[in-house]
């Protein structure tokens, strides 16, 4: 639940509050991994003398929010979940507004399908159906930074990283 909107819909879900812990202003692109998946069949498809060797960014320009943009969306999913700001919020020196315009450029006839509105609602409905709880969304489930930390202080994992005989 590292992504930005899964976090604060799953916030919403578990605590009845959008938290933000900045300021709202940075930037964050968002696409659905469906839509990825899509646009990775579209590549597949393409003639490869055409896309050999290039890189693309795959997404949407409109898909480009602040985060307190996104915050309103899900208060519009759930309205009876304020959003706030953390008292120590601050402008978050990651912002990544991204440009897809080369992808958009060479495949015109791709339509992104899914939005941030469409996201939430699906996420929402999920986090209902799974039963997903406060401390299941701060626990180490879902959580990557916590999974790794427990992971080495049991000794799963060495110092680099790598599996040990002790998992």
């Amino acid at each position: 639940l590292d992504i930005v909107l899964n976090n604060l819909v799953a916030w919403a879900h578990t605590t009845g509050a959008i938290k933000l812990l900045s300021d709202g202003m940075s930037w964050r692109p968002l696409v659905h991994i469906r839509d990825i998946a899509g646009a990775a069949l579209a590549l597949l498809d393409a003639p490869a003398g055409e896309i050999a060797g290039e890189a693309f960014n795959i997404g949407s320009s409109e898909q480009n929010y602040r985060i307190r943009e996104l915050a309103e969306i899900v208060h519009r999913r759930l309205p009876e979940c304020e959003v706030t700001f953390a008292s120590d919020a601050s402008p978050d020196p990651r912002s990544y507004r991204v440009d897809f315009s080369k992808f958009a450029s060479r495949f015109p006839d791709y339509t992104f399908e899914w939005t941030a509105e469409r996201g939430t609602e699906e996420l929402a409905d999920a986090y209902v159906r799974a039963g997903l709880t406060r401390a299941d969304f701060e626990g180490d489930r879902y959580i990557r930074l916590g999974r790794l930390k427990r992971l080495l202080e049991t000794d799963a994992l060495d110092d680099q990283l790598r599996w040990t005989s002790a998992q």
